[in-house]
C-alpha cells in the first residue's frame, strides 16, 4: 500500500471526524484530508487556471484557508463540497488577478473501447510492453491538448463530472450554477470533444492530468510547513 494511503489508526476515518480534529488544531488530521482530496482539488484548480504550477499553489492556499476556517464548518454541505468551493473561489480569485484561463477534461464515449483494450494489456497476464507505454503517453498528450481546446465555460464542469465523477448536484453547489447548466455544459463539451478526437484514440479518464505522488507530497509539505509558522485556527 502506498504510504500516502496509510491512515493513522488513532484518527477517525470519517470526514466529519477528521474535520473536528482539524478544527482542534491537528496537522495530522489535515494531512489525511489533504491526501484524500488533493487530486480532486488539483484537477478542479487546474481546470480553472490551465497551469499546473498555479493549480498547485491554489490547492495549497485552499487547504491553508480550510485549516484556518475549519472551526466554522457546520456540515450543511459535505466536507468535500466545502473544500471544493474553497479551491474554486481561490482559483477564480487568482484568475481574476491575471492568471491564465483554465482547461481540462472529459473524454467521449468514442474513446472508451480503445481504453478497454489498453487496460486489458495492463491488467491482464502480459505486462505492458515499452512500445505500448510510449503509445499511451503520446495518446495522453494528444488528448490533454484537445481538452485544453474546449471552450472555457465547459472545462471545469467536465473535470468535476467526468474525471472526478461528481454528481450534478454537487457540481452545481460547488460552482454556484444551476444543475440544468451543469448538464448542458457537460453534454456540449462531450460532443465537442468527440468531434475533435480521432476515432482511434483513447485514454482512461482517471489518467488525464494525473496526480503524481510527488505533487501530492509537495502540496502536503508546503501546507504543513506554512502551518508550523502560523497560530492555531480559531475554534
Amino acid at each position: 500500500m502506498p504510504l500516502a494511503l496509510i491512515h493513522p489508526p488513532d484518527l477517525p476515518d470519517t470526514d466529519a471526524g477528521l474535520a473536528q480534529c482539524v478544527a482542534q488544531g491537528s496537522p495530522r488530521a489535515l494531512t489525511v484530508l489533504m491526501r484524500r482530496y488533493n487530486q480532486r482539488l488539483y484537477r478542479v484548480a487546474r481546470s480553472i487556471l490551465h497551469n499546473e504550477a498555479d493549480a498547485e499553489e491554489a490547492v495549497q492556499e485552499a487547504f491553508y484557508l480550510a485549516y484556518r476556517a475549519m472551526g466554522t464548518f457546520r456540515g450543511e454541505a459535505s466536507l468535500s463540497t466545502w473544500l471544493t468551493r474553497i479551491v474554486v473561489n481561490e482559483s477564480t480569485r487568482r484568475l481574476r488577478k491575471g492568471k491564465r484561463l483554465s482547461a481540462l477534461l472529459e473524454f467521449s464515449d468514442a474513446l472508451e473501447s480503445f481504453d478497454d483494450g489498453v487496460r486489458g494489456g495492463i491488467n491482464g497476464a502480459r505486462p505492458e510492453q515499452p512500445e505500448q507505454a510510449m503509445a499511451r503517453q503520446e495518446m495522453r498528450r494528444l488528448i490533454e491538448a484537445k481538452i485544453d481546446e474546449l471552450p472555457d465555460e465547459f472545462r471545469t464542469v467536465f473535470v468535476m463530472r467526468a474525471v472526478e465523477g461528481l454528481p450534478v448536484d454537487e457540481v452545481s453547489a460547488c460552482l454556484g450554477i444551476p444543475a440544468s447548466t451543469v448538464r448542458t455544459r457537460y453534454f456540449r463539451a462531450r460532443a465537442l470533444l468527440r468531434k475533435m478526437m480521432a476515432r482511434d484514440v483513447g485514454l482512461g479518464l482517471e489518467d488525464a492530468f494525473s496526480f503524481a505522488g510527488a505533487r501530492c507530497d509537495r502540496i502536503v509539505a508546503a501546507v504543513l510547513s506554512r502551518l508550523e509558522q502560523a497560530p492555531a485556527p480559531p475554534s
